[in-house]
């Protein structure tokens, strides 16, 4: 039995993407909102549900509270400032100067340029911390968390060493967490139908809206992802398949 008809316009995810057609888990997928181009919507399931999983489901974000997210001008940052933003949180946003406005614009209450600041140091504390580039300590992270704060790490470490880096974050939160009352939950995000839909809710009322940076031909794949691995891609990059 099959939750989608001959025809359905649907968005999500399947092993080896770049092609024309793949084979696809009706679990991964959803309904396309309707006021969504197809370029929006291919952008949106991996960022938009790692974003949605670590700020509502394991940091918990009620309204009212502190979230500073770290690489707010990035895939995965776009989403979570507008999805913070939609669970009703303060949002402050860690950008370069040349994203101020972009992360302005999608909601952002604050900045810090980590160009001409450094984060770690101000006095300012957050209920959150969603670090997405892994540039600082963690025990300098922990330092502007709230007493009972909770920092998520997902990503960093650049395109040459991604798995050491994880997995020297996740040993370091291991040794560090019988020392604070911060918490460290780790995230690995797993799309899914639900969150799909939640996030096609959030979608298609216009409380997020996917931010892309530039879109490539597929037959400029290999552009695409050299462009990507530079780190300085402001929301998604797409590849276009028409």
């Amino acid at each position: 039995m099959t939750a989608f008809k001959a025809g359905d316009a649907v968005f999500g995810t399947a092993r080896g993407a770049f092609a024309e057609y793949v084979c696809a888990s009706q679990s991964s997928l959803a309904l396309k909102p309707e006021n969504l181009t197809w370029a929006q919507a291919a952008s949106a399931p991996i960022a938009g549900i790692t974003a949605l999983q670590g700020l509502r489901d394991k940091a918990k974000v009620l309204p009212g509270q502190r979230v500073l997210i770290n690489g707010a001008a990035g895939g995965v940052g776009t989403f979570a400032v507008q999805i913070a933003k939609s669970l009703g949180a303060g949002v402050t946003a860690v950008c370069s100067t040349r994203n101020i406005e972009l992360v302005r614009s999608i909601g952002a209450d604050d900045v810090v340029d980590y160009t001409r600041e450094n984060f770690t140091q101000q006095s300012q504390h957050y209920d959150v911390l969603f670090d997405l580039v892994g540039n600082k300590p963690l025990p300098e992270c922990l330092r502007v968390l709230e007493p009972n704060g909770i920092y998520i790490g997902c990503g960093g470490g650049g395109p040459d060493q991604p798995s050491i880096h994880f997995l020297g974050s996740m040993l370091h939160s291991l040794v560090l967490r019988p020392f604070t009352t911060r918490k460290m939950p780790g995230l690995l995000a797993k799309v899914n139908t639900s969150d799909l839909n939640f996030l096609a809710g959030l979608m298609q009322s216009g409380k997020v809206t996917p931010v892309l940076d530039r879109s490539y031909a597929l037959r400029e794949t290999a552009d695409a992802v050299r462009y990507v691995e530079q780190l300085h891609a402001r929301g998604k990059v797409v590849l276009s398949v028409s």
